[in-house]
């Protein structure tokens, strides 16, 4: 039994329509006050499905030997989009401080610049620490996302939030080194 061919990476481009909702559900709960909790809980959930499907069309893609260039190039973008609005939004929200969204985002775009750049050339898929730093971002996200301070108090949230956004910040930096690090090989190699 087989899958449609196109069915991994029409669930990539889908991700990209949902991180705007994601996006603007969880600022109008945030900023326009539009019952707060019920939004916030809507907002992370969302995010929760749209990141979940990064694992279904990777998944479904190498199951079905269907990997694509497409895929390849578009997934991590896609993943980027959806995870930059997650920390855009909750430095908005001003849950999260502008500098490390700063940081995370001008590793997050240079790479997928310099991946749009090379396109023509080939495809650079996501290494196995990118693919791990991204894991995190959405586990952090999620849990930075979801009200669940009015379960397990405010303190012990932020404190949880805190560490996974530190751990965030320091794979983020280290998959960026090593995206460089590695690109740099590959250059001299082909040089």
């Amino acid at each position: 039994m087989g899958i449609p061919r196109q069915l991994p990476n029409a669930i990539t481009v889908a991700r990209i329509p949902l991180a705007v909702v994601f996006f603007v559900v969880l600022l109008l709960g945030g900023t326009y006050g539009i019952d707060d909790l019920a939004m916030r809980w809507v907002a992370g959930i969302l995010f929760i499905v749209a990141i979940s499907t990064d694992w279904v069309d990777g998944y479904l893609a190498r199951r079905f030997d269907i990997v694509s260039d497409f895929g390849k190039l578009w997934d991590p973008i896609a993943d980027k989009l959806l995870t930059g609005a997650g920390f855009v939004g909750l430095a908005i929200l001003g849950e999260l401080q502008w500098w490390l969204v700063v940081v995370i985002l001008v590793r997050e775009i240079g790479i997928t610049v310099h991946r749009l750049v090379v396109a023509k050339e080939h495809v650079v898929a996501a290494a196995w620490m990118g693919k791990v730093k991204t894991a995190v971002q959405g586990v952090a996200l999620s849990w930075a996302l979801l009200p669940l301070h009015v379960l397990i108090g405010a303190e012990l949230w932020i404190v949880i939030t805190a560490i996974l956004m530190i751990a965030v910040l320091i794979l983020t930096v280290a998959s960026g080194i090593d995206y460089i690090v590695a690109q740099v090989r590959g250059s001299r190699r082909s040089a």
